[in-house]
């Protein structure tokens, strides 16, 4: 099973963290190299342009790739399916204008230009919309277009916004919400490995932001304290042999832990120990 991950860019280091806290630990997989394998001798890793990833899976180069929702849509490939939302990576792709100009709206721009390095996204965007501008492919710089009158509007990607409103573009409409996924070929989606490494991934976010609370409580305080743990699917209680004390586990939300803490230590909680959660298979 081949996965193919950004070599470089914004998404190469949360992808890589990603991986090596599912335990796909790379082994020999040093930046430059084009190739790596895993621990698990049937996973390998191959370094690619994010752009590049969709057509990759799509032609079997590899069978699995994390990249941006937003390259997987402009190369739209028909035989890759979305898995897993990975939850880093966070972009817009957003439709903007000169904030002192005439286009105010979608539907202004029929008959005129927009560059955008999204192509396919732009045309599948205002087909929807059946307005017709003319797309004008870019490799960079998009912002620039509007001023030197290479086009009426843009279609670009966005983190913050800071970068068009230092080219005094406004933003008329969105067009695509994006982060990092989980893509597979049709071919593999039912593959064991495939759903193993899936729920590998699914399991560190599943851990994100939660900790794992252990405490100790006199047994006629059990259901008290049961009801003050806020905790994912109830906590699990255990028998302290001969001290009239039970033990009780439970995963809560991060957030949760200092008022918990306080709770509990009311209804007579004792020996409580707060750790961090690297993996949660729900």
């Amino acid at each position: 099973m081949k996965i193919a991950v950004p070599n470089k860019g914004r998404l190469h280091e949360p992808t890589i963290s990603l991986l090596e806290r599912a335990g796909l630990h790379i082994e020999n997989g040093a930046n430059r190299k084009l190739y790596a394998d895993t621990v698990d001798p049937e996973v390998s890793i191959l370094y690619v342009r994010a752009a590049d990833i969709p057509e990759y899976v799509a032609d079997g180069a590899a069978d699995l790739g994390i990249t941006g929702l937003d390259q997987a849509r402009e190369a739209n490939p028909r035989n890759i399916v979305d898995l897993l939302d990975l939850g880093f990576g966070s972009c817009r792709i957003v439709l903007a204008a000169p904030e002192d100009g005439e286009i105010t709206k979608a539907a202004d721009l029929d008959g005129k230009t927009v560059a955008t390095e999204f192509p396919n996204v732009a045309y599948e965007h205002f087909a929807e919309r059946g307005i017709e501008p003319e797309i004008i492919e870019v490799t960079g710089a998009t912002e620039l277009t509007p001023h030197v009158e290479m086009a009426d509007a843009i279609i670009d990607i966005t983190s913050t916004g800071t970068t068009l409103r230092m080219n005094r573009l406004g933003i008329i409409d969105e067009v695509l919400e994006s982060s990092a996924r989980l893509f597979a070929r049709e071919d593999v989606v039912e593959h064991p490995k495939t759903e193993q490494i899936r729920t590998a991934l699914q399991s560190v976010l599943s851990a994100n932001g939660k900790r794992y609370l252990m405490l100790n409580a006199p047994e006629e305080r059990v259901e008290e304290i049961r009801e003050a743990l806020p905790g994912l699917g109830g906590p699990t209680v255990m028998d302290i042999a001969g001290e009239g004390m039970v033990a009780i586990h439970v995963v809560v939300d991060e957030r949760d832990v200092f008022e918990t803490i306080t709770e509990v230590k009311k209804l007579g909680a004792s020996g409580i120990l707060v750790t961090e959660i690297e993996r949660l298979v729900e």
